[in-house]
């Protein structure tokens, strides 16, 4: 039997034990582990004086024995300083970065990562900060087969010889856009190139055909960051989302490839630049993305040798404890850069809101997303003879208008014994078939209405087809909710008859007709359906629309330098590109998207869409162009695009509201639309080299010279005096006082001597002078313009202009100016 002293010490115990268990507790959640990345001191193996390759085209041979000793090299480095710094079995590396970055990729908790940042040899410790993903047609609408395509030799030849990089979730080896056709062999060399062919679940070995010539899969920091689901995070490069598929197509997927869905044919689908060649390097997952998978892909796409690099993923928010310039994510694709790689990013799809791109540095073309003059249009006829708008790719209900169905609404036909919960997933979002009343939905058209649980996207289009096909629906309408407001319809394929109607005025329209010929009880009941309606084929485009216009959801500038989005002298987004409703490649397992499950082709929305646009048209460029460096691609494509539409109007942008439109900007739509025609002549370009870009960073008064040096190895050296020095195709300046004078050094890329004449249109509140007011420049010549630009009425605001230089041979070379007047004096 226990004693009082017994009780007492074992009740003491119990709670010592108690105490134990919850500061135990406490540090397992303070200690929980994240991926890091670092930054080492000493150059990755393609800057290293050793194995600097004299490959024409090629900074350096992966293949050299000099390659393969110092890449070991920097492998034992980053062993040795993991070993030496942190507690044994506290940590898990994943990656060392080796070919353009030097550093690695670690798995650890927070106290062992300030341990690393003390460690010899270490230069910079970032946490991950996760990534995410952000045509038959547009090849038409951006003119490539009447005169890109034709210059090149036509859509059998467009983009042969260019190998284009897309880091995203893969790619999907048996889709026909990306077939090998053997009757049209791609015989281009690709000696600057070499890849390699991983395999595994879904992927087999036949999947590099000659077209796809490179696949690579990074899983290690999506392991670690969370348990992955066995059957949709694969590992292999095979697409279990459709996303990089989607990508790679609108890119670099064959000319001519028929588009059908459900049945139905809408067209061909063709990549920009056709006949390029295509490497995967899949780094997002369905569960989860890592930087830690997307820099190690960069790494490894830019030592494979790829000339065109396309990131329609990137991080999801702006890093925390630096500067958006100094980030690794935006340090390796410096790097990439420095290698001579052209380097194209999705800008992000937070718009319309200011300064939410997700792009940020000179470096990096970042791309806008736009509407094409193609609309997908449904509708729905009512009995009275109005047609209501509407969207949804969808077959019209029997008798395609001629015959009218009993229109009821979902409420109105619920099972009045079912036992079923009384909301409004239930009632009104029609996701469950067991809430209504068979006898009344079974030939009808049903009203759904866009409630709670499409607001809170706990509900889905899914639902409400399974509920339409077992109770045997003439058809559906999802209608706006006026205690919702309107909401965003996309033409996404229906497997049932149906019709979105996003805006709750068309909503009220229905719902009037709705009542008045309904008959109701005393109680509200539904006595008699009289009202009737048809659904109309929405699966029909039409073209001439007003185009292009910037997509509400494209993320907009002004770039900033830091968390608190302070303003930079860099211009973002760089270019629109089409990227609203493109058909493009999918995955049959669509594990993101259950409506689009079992579909060869989506038509999806995105800067993710847009990006591909501008990279496809970068490799048609390189190919006629293969010594030009990134910077001159970039320049061609900025300072040839436009700033009017198809009516000869200001490109409008997408406000917030739905259906709202306004004057769009220079940090809607960067330097403008794109038009690949000009782009492959453009007269003059402007380039910067990656000490350039180093004298950039050195320039901006507000980054630590020591940042600069952790991340980029390089001390400041040569001054540009002011960040809007770089020679770059616009002129940014985020807070101009009295004066400044900036320079723009140009290139005659030409084949004949040119006289051009120089204006400008200044910002409000500013002058610019221009010397010299005009320059004839011989092919192959340089010459500098100053550009002098006055404040005269401080704004504390953006403000717009541009410089335009008009060739006497009709080149035409825009630059667009952004100033924020903030001071006279």
């Amino acid at each position: 039997m226990a004693t009082g002293v017994d009780v007492l010490a074992a009740s003491s115990y119990a709670v010592l034990l108690l105490h134990l268990l919850a500061i135990g507790t406490i540090a397992s959640v303070v200690e929980e582990r994240s991926i890091y990345l670092i930054l080492m001191e000493g150059e990755p193996v393609a800057f290293h004086g050793d194995v600097l390759s004299s490959q024409q085209g090629r900074r350096f041979d992966p293949k050299s024995e000099a390659y393969k000793v110092h890449a070991n090299k920097l492998v034992d480095s980053h062993d040795q300083v993991l070993e030496s710094t942190l507690d044994k079995g506290s940590y898990n590396k994943l990656y060392s970065f080796k070919h353009v970055l030097n550093g690695f990729a670690v798995h650890t908790t927070p106290s062992q990562a300030k341990k690393l940042q003390l460690a010899q040899g270490v230069k910079l410790v970032e946490r991950d900060r996760r990534a995410k993903s952000m045509t038959t047609y547009t090849p038409e609408f951006l003119g490539l087969p009447q005169t890109v395509w034709t210059q090149e030799g036509g859509d059998r030849n467009a983009g042969d010889g260019i190998v284009m990089g897309f880091v995203d979730t893969g790619i999907n080896p048996f889709h026909p856009s990306f077939a090998y056709d053997i009757l049209n062999p791609l015989t281009s060399n690709l000696s600057h190139f070499s890849g390699a062919c991983e395999t595994g679940p879904l992927f087999p070995p036949f999947s590099c055909n000659g077209k796809i010539v490179s696949t690579r899969f990074f899983i290690a920091g999506a392991q670690a960051a969370t348990s992955l689901n066995a059957t949709i995070d694969i590992p292999s490069p095979a697409d279990a989302v459709g996303h990089g598929s989607h990508v790679a197509s609108i890119a670099a997927g064959n000319a001519g490839v028929p588009v059908t869905v459900n049945g139905f044919y809408y067209g061909r689908a063709s990549g920009m630049a056709p006949r390029a060649r295509v490497a995967v390097y899949k780094a997002v997952y369905p569960t989860v993305g890592t930087l830690a998978d997307v820099v190690a892909a960069i790494d490894q796409a830019v030592a494979d040798g790829v000339d065109i690099l396309t990131l329609s993923i990137g991080p999801e928010e702006p890093p925390q404890d630096t500067v958006t310039f100094l980030s690794i994510f935006d340090i390796a694709m410096l790097f990439a850069r420095r290698a001579g790689v052209f380097v194209v990013q999705a800008a992000g799809n937070s718009g319309p809101g200011p300064s939410t791109v997700l792009s940020y540095s000179p470096w990096v073309v970042g791309a806008a997303a736009s509407r094409t003059d193609r609309r997908y249009a449904a509708s729905l006829l009512l009995g009275n003879g109005l047609n209501v708008s509407g969207v949804g790719l969808s077959a019209p209900t029997f008798g395609n208008g001629s015959l009218l169905y009993r229109l009821v609404l979902a409420k109105d036909a619920i099972n009045l014994s079912g036992a079923f919960p009384r909301t409004s997933e239930y009632v009104e979002e029609c996701q469950h078939p067991e809430a209504f009343d068979p006898n009344v939905v079974r030939g009808s058209i049903v009203l759904c209405s866009f409630s709670a649980g499409f607001y809170n996207e706990t509900s889905t289009l899914t639902a409400i087809f399974d509920t339409a096909r077992v109770l045997g629906f003439m058809g559906f309408v999802l209608v706006a909710n006026p205690s919702y407001g309107d909401f965003n319809g996309q033409p996404i394929p229906f497997s049932v008859s149906g019709a979105l109607i996003p805006k709750v005025a068309d909503a009220k329209i229905v719902s009037q007709y709705y009542e008045q010929q309904t008959l109701r009880d005393a109680r509200g009941i539904v006595r008699q359906f009289n009202a009737r309606a048809a659904i109309q084929d929405g699966r029909v485009a039409t073209f001439g629309v007003q185009a292009p216009i910037v997509s509400r959801f494209s993320s907009r500038g002004p770039s900033f330098i830091d968390i608190n989005r302070n303003p930079s002298d860099v211009l973002k987004p760089d270019i629109l590109a089409p990227g609203n409703e493109i058909w493009a490649a999918w995955s049959p397992l669509s594990a993101l998207d259950p409506i689009l499950t079992g579909y060869n082709f989506a038509l999806l929305s995105g800067s993710s869409m847009a990006a591909p646009h501008v990279a496809g048209i970068a490799a048609l460029i390189k190919q006629k162009y293969p010594s030009w460096n990134p910077s001159m691609i970039a320049s061609a494509i900025s300072t040839t695009a436009t700033k009017f539409d198809n009516n000869g109007g200001i490109i409008m942008a997408e406000g917030f509201n739905i259906g709202s439109l306004y004057s769009s900007n220079n940090f809607d739509f960067g330097a403008g639309f794109v038009n690949p025609t000009h782009a492959m002549d453009p007269g003059l370009v402007l380039s910067s080299e990656f000490e350039d870009y180093i004298s950039f960073l050195c320039s901006m008064p507000f980054i630590d010279r020591f940042a600069i040096k952790a991340a980029t190895r390089v001390w400041c050296g040569q001054s540009i005096g002011h960040p809007a020095n770089l020679n770059i195709p616009s002129v940014t300046i985020s807070a101009l006082r009295r004066s400044l004078t900036v320079r723009r050094s140009f290139k005659n890329v030409a084949t004949k001597p040119e006289t051009y004449v120089s204006l400008a249109i200044p910002p409000n509140g500013t002058t610019i002078t221009l010397r010299p007011p005009w320059f004839t420049i011989a092919p192959e010549g340089t010459q500098d313009l100053d550009i002098e630009i006055n404040v005269i009425k401080s704004t504390n605001e953006f403000t717009f202009g541009e410089i335009i230089l008009t060739g006497s041979l009709n080149h035409i070379v825009r630059m667009p100016v952004t100033i924020r007047p903030v001071s006279i004096v």
